[in-house]
């Protein structure tokens, strides 16, 4: 008899164990990591100084914005991000901005191909309109994302 109490004792408590696991894995909410949303932020005010329109670093706010969503997809700031890195990109592609692009350079050639230049600032900012339609410059975003859909 005691043995069947403990059986079933040790099965209501699996079970509740259990239930109570999966319950937990349904209501997971993102958890923001704090280290990686400060180095996050940190590399987004880098790329706002770079972007800005003293500097026009438009190749320094690219490399920030792909070392940032490469690591931390899920930071808090992403749609401003976005916006740069797609108007870096579109800039880019127009040659503008004070770090120029060398075409000769086979390294260049490859990362800022003007073509590529193009698609990505069409993703990046196709995405900035779909996902974060709040963000202050939304207005430039749809008008350049028309500009480059021509």
């Amino acid at each position: 008899m005691r043995t069947k109490f403990f059986t079933f004792i040790f099965a209501v408590f699996a079970i509740a164990i259990f239930t109570n696991s999966v319950t937990a894995q349904r209501n997971v909410s993102p958890v923001l990591d704090p280290v990686m949303e400060a180095d996050a932020k940190r590399n987004l005010d880098v790329a706002r100084q770079g972007f800005g329109p003293g500097k026009q670093a438009y190749k320094q706010v690219l490399l920030r914005f792909e070392e940032t969503y490469a690591a931390y997809p899920e930071f808090t700031g992403m749609g401003e991000f976005l916006y740069m890195a797609g108007m870096s990109s579109y800039y880019l592609s127009e040659n503008k901005g004070k770090q120029k692009v060398n075409l000769k350079s086979e390294r260049e050639k490859e990362r800022y191909d003007p073509e590529r230049l193009r698609a990505d600032a069409i993703a990046y900012l196709s995405i900035v309109i779909e996902k974060y339609p709040d963000i202050k410059d939304i207005a430039t975003a749809k008008k350049t994302l028309e500009i480059l859909k021509k």
